[in-house]
Parts: structure tokens; C-alpha cells; sequence
């Protein structure tokens, strides 16, 4: 399914307020099940690769893939490894950088506690 977006522009003070609904579902939605269940329903198929490959990229940016191996195991362009490459130093793809880093660096612990614990 293709997903066409109208180009009439809406009011800039409801177009807010839906940006906002979006945003406050995103803050709100509390599990990687729950998010998983809402934006399945809701992105398409290719929205969610998309999305979900621009942060492998920019996770496997971060740990210096090269360019190639990246294209090669995600299947995407030079162009969209550069784009990404070229967000890195703002602040929302640094905080979603950290926040992936965070989680896995918590199931990595994890895993070294469970470790622990069975001896």
C-alpha cells in the first residue's frame, strides 16, 4: 500500500495540535511490545522499514561500519547512509542514538547479572 500525503496545507495551529497528538502517543507508549502493536497498525510495511533502517544505519554508523558493509547487510543506498551521517550531530538523532545505545548496553548487563547468579 502506497501512502499519498495531500499537498494542501492544513492551519498551522491544528496542524500543531496533531503533530502533537503524535508525538504525545509516541512519549506515551511505555513497552517495544505496545509500540510494536501501535505503529504495526499504523505505519505501513515500508514505513516501518524505513524508519527502522535509518537507525540501524545510524547505530551501525555509530560502532564505524564502513559504508559498504552497511549497504550491504541493510540493502540500502550511499545516499541514505549520508543523510543519516549528516543528522548524526543533531539533537534528535543523538538522543535516539543514546537511547538505543542505553538498552543495549542494559540487556548486556542483564544477560552478564543472569550469568552471575546461575553460579
Amino acid at each position: 500500500m502506497r501512502v499519498q500525503i495531500s499537498k494542501r496545507s492544513i492551519n498551522d495551529t491544528l496542524e500543531k495540535q496533531v503533530r502533537g497528538m503524535w508525538y504525545q502517543l509516541i512519549a506515551d507508549t511505555k513497552t517495544s511490545g505496545e509500540a510494536q502493536l501501535v505503529f504495526d497498525e499504523l505505519l505501513t510495511e515500508t514505513e516501518t522499514t524505513a524508519i527502522s533502517k535509518r537507525v540501524a544505519v545510524a547505530y551501525w554508523l555509530s560502532k564505524k561500519r564502513s559504508y559498504e558493509n552497511i549497504k550491504q547487510n541493510l540493502k540500502v543506498s550511499s545516499a541514505t547512509i549520508a543523510s543519516v551521517q549528516q543528522g548524526m550531530d543533531r539533537a534528535g538523532w543523538k538522543l535516539a542514538l543514546r537511547r538505543v545505545m542505553a538498552d543495549e548496553w542494559a540487556t548486556k548487563w542483564n544477560g552478564k547479572i543472569k550469568d552471575w547468579l546461575k553460579r
